[in-house]
């Protein structure tokens, strides 16, 4: 399955704009999510924990910008030093297929 193919999975989650209406219950569904989350950050672009706030806040609605954050860190698509001072979009991502298992 493409990750096209998933991401379309979570177009009832998204509003006309593709921003995340909700942060599904199922795993399947909030990995997804997260995954297209991560897209919205650029590769070699060193973030602020700001920075980051606002990119996570422009694409979802929910108001809840602090989990979104903490689980693109637990899952492994963004990295953090330990101060929370600098952000990165993660170089070696988990891959999908094998979360989706």
């Amino acid at each position: 399955m493409s990750t096209t193919e998933l991401y379309f999975e979570i177009e009832k989650f998204q509003d006309s704009e593709g921003r995340l209406t909700l942060f599904p219950a199922k795993r399947r569904n909030k990995i997804i999510s997260l995954f297209y989350l991560a897209t919205k950050f650029e590769a070699d672009v060193i973030y602020t924990e700001k920075q980051i706030n606002e990119i996570i806040e422009a694409n979802h609605t929910f108001q809840d910008k602090w989990l979104l954050r903490r689980e693109l860190i637990n899952l492994g698509l963004l990295c953090r030093l330990t101060d929370g001072s600098e952000y990165w979009l993660s170089k070696e991502p988990p891959l999908i297929e094998n979360l989706l298992l």
